[in-house]
């Protein structure tokens, strides 16, 4: 009788939405980390946090207390959370930083209620700072975005048993609706010291831990007044110092120019920017290509990053995508090289119309360059979205690139490309169901007949199942010259099976078996079945955090043109119209990333079009927390064909070190050698932030050709930023 009165109430709470009530003060609030304020006395508490891993059905064990006060200005937020000693673990003292193996508090803002777009700011027990932007419902990794910066306040002080933060979050740093007296909540806790993550409103595993189906309420004691965003201008100089060895130039420059960010009422931005620089950006990681299309690179520029998912997000991603913001800002040269192209200004306006409807106006103007044939392009984006059901949008875009000049290098299908879509978003109330169906068309000079794109997915998420299935046709003249497109000419059908396991108990937290079948064919050929992949694979999540993974895939590929995987210079290709079959084993394993060593590492032995591959690839990092890491990313392919074909022995090595002097001095450097670039590069940044999201940089770069160990390309930048609020 007492378990069936214990069940029914324990169900009842985890079936309740979770609320409370954000009282109003005036009382004076510092943001030292230490709760001595008396207006914490009153504030009301969110507390009883469920476990996220490694069980998702009962209370935490380490619990937790947030309370929230607010005034005209701020937000506060003071937190109290109990753990097992003082050992927390963190990746350095940076701003940013990431990682389920550290400590990590984090605080989840829906504040227009639609569950779909989110502000997070997060705090660890060392008091350094993190914010983020949460789009698309939270549904996928890619919808985390940390490149996101805010001003803000926030530190934390460590105790025997526990630690507490406070934080001073200006309404000005958020989106909100005017009179709004509710917002939807939730916060989630890393606590590794007893391999525990938490979250305040209960969340099931097979769902992210910042999944925005699942919060509860943040009550306000009156409504919100108008948002009194500063208009925030962020100007810059840049001294850089730069040489091209290989066709012996100086290319020493100094540059001058800024950004500003305005607010247009409670939920718009825009946002400007005039010569921008983004010299201080990390460099790429060089990636180790051996298959026949282009990859996509994260976008990293702050200026595209508020409100992206608005203007990115259209298309299913991997297959196309109609504007892909990296595609601005950079060209190919007389030879095919990819070199900066220089962006003379632009002028970005996004956010919210109403609590349903989000808009999106991008027009940036890039620089002719006469020497590379390479001409000054408009690029304007609109894109409208409406929010339909609980969580679910229908979107419509206008892209257009085009050149306003005659330029007698344009050929005359280039002088303009124009994409136009319409994209339906399914996302259920649980996020159980959740899908999109989409129609994209292009127009091109003379070229206005079909050129379509179009995709249809949907995916089944439970505790036990999941099932992925997907259709993609691309149609052979479909471009967008602002977009990723990885290949023209497909139709394609994709199915995914999943079956979960959760022991009851043992050292295995939960191991699933998958089948992923994905199938093309090339319309323009009769329908030519041009390609498959057949997965089958085993997955093993340890309750310590590891993971070990085995998986077998039988491959088959059409050539349509000739090409050397191993990207030898002089090779002899593998011809075209050949029908290859090969297949592949890869095993790999993650260590525990709490840990101060930890380590990833795959390997993959199999055919590989008419030869044989064994590949090597990993990751090892060493952590003297809180000032120091040092990490290894490695990637070995042994590539063997039949002569007269082309076989290698690819590396790609890319050691780095990060030391945090504090939590405003910085210094990273990053080593990147490959032998199939034949390059050997150096990135070193020192940063120092002297005010809230200003700073000053100092970036060496360094490129040398390895065979004869020469230098190519070498720059020293100084550059300052400064961000004022006025």
């Amino acid at each position: 009788m007492v378990l069936c009165l214990f069940s029914h109430f324990l169900g009842k709470a985890q079936a309740e939405k979770k609320s409370f009530t954000v009282k109003f003060t005036t009382e004076k609030i510092m943001a030292d980390g230490i709760l001595d304020e008396s207006a914490w006395e009153t504030a009301e508490s969110a507390k009883d946090y469920w476990e996220y891993f490694p069980l998702d059905s009962v209370q935490a064990r380490k619990q937790s207390e947030i309370k929230i006060l607010y005034d005209d200005k701020n937000l506060y937020v003071g937190i109290k959370a109990y753990s097992s000693g003082k050992n927390y673990a963190t990746q350095s003292l940076q701003r940013d930083f990431r990682g389920s193996g550290s400590d990590s508090f984090s605080l989840v803002f829906d504040t227009f209620n639609d569950g779909t777009n989110a502000f997070l700011f997060g705090i660890n027990p060392y008091g350094v700072r993190r914010e983020a932007l949460i789009a698309n419902g939270g549904a996928g990794e890619d919808d985390f975005t940390l490149s996101w910066d805010v001003k803000w306040k926030g530190d934390a002080k460590i105790y025997d048993d526990y630690f507490t933060a406070e934080m001073i979050i200006p309404l000005t740093s958020l989106k909100f609706e005017e009179g709004g007296t509710k917002w939807r909540f939730n916060s989630y806790r890393i606590e590794t010291q007893s391999n525990e993550r938490s979250t305040w409103t209960r969340i099931p595993q097979n769902q992210l831990i910042y999944n925005l189906a699942f919060m509860g309420d943040i009550l306000f004691e009156k409504p919100l007044g108008k948002s009194r965003t500063p208009f925030a201008i962020i100007p810059y100089v840049n001294g850089i110092n730069a040489r091209d060895f290989d066709n012996n130039e100086n290319l020493d420059n100094f540059k001058v120019g800024a950004d500003a960010k305005i607010s247009i009422g409670n939920s718009l931005n825009l946002d400007l920017t005039l010569n921008p620089d983004f010299s201080t950006v990390e460099v790429d990681n060089f990636i180790t290509n051996l298959t026949r299309f282009e990859i996509a690179l994260p976008e990293r520029r702050q200026f595209f990053i508020d409100n992206n998912d608005l203007f990115a997000s259209f298309g299913n991603g991997f297959d196309f995508s109609p504007f892909f913001s990296r595609r601005i800002g950079i060209a190919r040269d007389t030879v095919g090289n990819t070199i900066e192209n220089n962006i003379i200004g632009g002028v970005r306006l996004s956010g919210k119309l109403t609590n349903d409807t989000r808009i999106g106006l991008l027009n940036i103007q890039t620089a002719e360059d006469l020497d590379n044939r390479i001409p000054s392009n408009n690029n304007t984006m609109l894109a409208v979205q409406q929010r339909v059901f609980s969580r679910s949008n229908i979107g419509v875009f206008f892209i257009n690139k085009e050149s306003f000049k005659n330029y007698d290098f344009v050929d005359r299908e280039d002088e303009y490309n124009r994409v136009v879509g319409v994209d339906y978003n399914l996302a259920s109330k649980d996020n159980t169901w959740n899908g999109s169906f989409i129609t994209h068309k292009s127009f091109q000079p003379d070229d206005n007949v079909g050129n379509f794109a179009s995709s249809a997915l949907i995916r089944y998420n439970t505790r036990k199942l999941n099932v992925f299935a997907k259709g993609t046709f691309i149609d052979e003249d479909f471009r967008s010259d602002l977009g990723f497109v990885r290949r023209t000419d497909l139709f394609k059908t994709l199915l995914s099976l999943e079956r979960v396991f959760w022991p009851r108990k043992g050292i295995v937290q939960n191991h699933a078996l998958r089948s992923f079948t994905n199938i093309r064919w090339s319309p323009s050929m009769d329908f030519k079945n041009t390609d498959y992949d057949l997965q089958y694979s085993y997955e093993v999540q340890f309750n310590n955090q590891s993971q070990a993974r085995i998986e077998y895939t039988n491959t088959y590929t059409f050539l349509f043109d000739s090409f050397d995987p191993t990207r030898t210079e002089g090779a002899v290709p593998l011809p075209a119209d050949q029908n290859y079959h090969y297949n592949s084993v890869q095993a790999g394993y993650r260590s525990d990333q709490r840990k101060l060593f930890s380590y990833d590492i795959r390997s993959t032995l199999g055919h590989f079009f008419n030869g044989n591959r064994f590949s090597m690839e990993g990751s090892m990092t060493m952590r003297f927390q809180p000032k120091a890491s040092i990490s290894l990313q490695f990637n070995y392919d042994q590539i063997d064909l039949p002569e007269p074909y082309s076989s290698a022995n690819i590396w790609l090595v890319s050691p780095r070190m990060d030391l945090t002097f504090s939590k405003s001095i910085f210094w990273s450097t990053l080593v990147q050698y490959s032998n199939q670039r034949d390059n050997l590069g150096i990135n070193s940044r020192l940063q120092w932030r002297f005010a809230p999201l200003s700073d000053l940089f100092i970036v060496y770069n360094d490129n040398y050709s390895v065979n004869v160990f020469a230098p190519r390309f070498r720059s020293i930048n100084l550059k300052l930023s400064y961000w004022l609020n006025i």
